[in-house]
């Protein structure tokens, strides 16, 4: 079954990306390649129990069993050992991507107190989109009941465009809600 993001994009962002850009080739049209989910765990590192609750934790907001990453050197004022688990990362390509990004969008997004848009300066330059987000309280499948501590993490999108403009649109297209807000 192909999600329904996925869906829009191929029969209605494909076409409005190829009228607004100009494209020599099909694959120089952008498309999301993958989402990377990074967490860390701060204190809790010392604690293993906590450490597999946010591995499990992780897991069942994403659909895909994350990945342990370690200290690559010893920091004393931290407490911080070489080679210790200090995060859990998962990298998420293809149907899980896009179910995802649309439980994100339609589901977690606006479940945020006083949400007003993402940021249009979260672009890297490459058209790459990175947000943070301050609680996982906010996806479904999380009980509230049932955590530890709340926490964190960060979201990269990585987009296969050269430039932000071409990103921003291609997002804006599938439904991720920007702030309209001018900084002046």
């Amino acid at each position: 079954m192909k999600q329904r993001l996925k869906v829009k994009y191929l029969n209605t962002v494909i076409p409005e990306l190829k009228e607004k850009f100009v494209y020599n080739n099909l694959n120089q049209i952008p498309s999301i390649k993958k989402i990377t989910i990074n967490r860390g765990l701060g204190q809790s590192h010392q604690n293993s129990k906590s450490f597999d609750y946010f591995l499990d934790e992780l897991s069942v907001i994403t659909g895909q069993r994350g990945i342990v990453t370690y200290s690559k050197k010893a920091i004393a004022s931290f407490k911080l050992r070489k080679k210790s688990p200090v995060g859990v990362s998962v990298t998420l390509r293809g149907e899980k991507m896009y179910a995802f990004l649309d439980r994100l969008i339609n589901l977690a997004l606006p479940r945020v107190r006083d949400f007003r848009g993402l940021d249009k300066k979260s672009f890297d330059g490459c058209g790459n989109f990175s947000l943070g987000l301050n609680e996982q309280l906010m996806f479904p499948e999380i009980d509230y009941d049932k955590i530890n501590s709340v926490c964190g993490m960060d979201i990269s999108i990585v987009i296969n465009s050269g430039n932000n403009e071409e990103s921003l649109f291609l997002l804006r297209e599938l439904g991720v809600p920007f702030s309209e807000l001018k900084v002046s």
